[in-house]
């Protein structure tokens, strides 16, 4: 391999990790506005919801990846003031929530086998890429 093309190589490599910074970074920030629009909505943080809190907010979950125990309820909340968004476990056969739009919730059982499971936000996970994780321990 020429210099040249390991220098372009090392270049892509970096490129992707400071991607993968910016990206976190973003993350980060969105759901820092979520948590501050959740407060303004509900007049509390989402830690005090007496549950497990995912918000929905700029095609963001919020928490991106969540754990929790089997058997505990996870609240999904929609803080955007515009878009509807949903909950579904596509990959582990459930139903697509009804859509939820600004300030609604939907109350998700976790009742699926230990292990890590994606869920999507109907509308959004395609163009969007709004994906979450959750882990259920037993």
């Amino acid at each position: 391999m020429s210099r040249f093309a390991i220098s372009v190589l090392c270049l892509m490599i970096a490129g992707g990790a400071f991607a993968q910074a910016d990206k976190a970074a973003l993350h980060r920030e969105i759901c820092a506005e979520a948590e501050t629009r959740y407060r303004e909505v509900f007049g509390k943080p989402s830690a005090e919801a007496g549950m497990p809190v995912v918000t929905m907010y700029k095609h963001t979950f919020c928490p991106i990846a969540l754990e929790v125990k089997a058997g505990v309820t996870v609240r999904f909340v929609n803080v955007d003031k515009r878009t509807s968004h949903s909950v579904w476990f596509k990959a582990a056969g459930r139903e697509e929530s009804t859509r939820l739009f600004g300030e609604e919730h939907v109350d998700v059982k976790m009742d699926l086998p230990a292990g890590e499971h994606e869920y999507l936000c109907g509308p959004h996970w395609q163009q969007e890429g709004m994906i979450g994780k959750i882990t259920i321990r037993p």
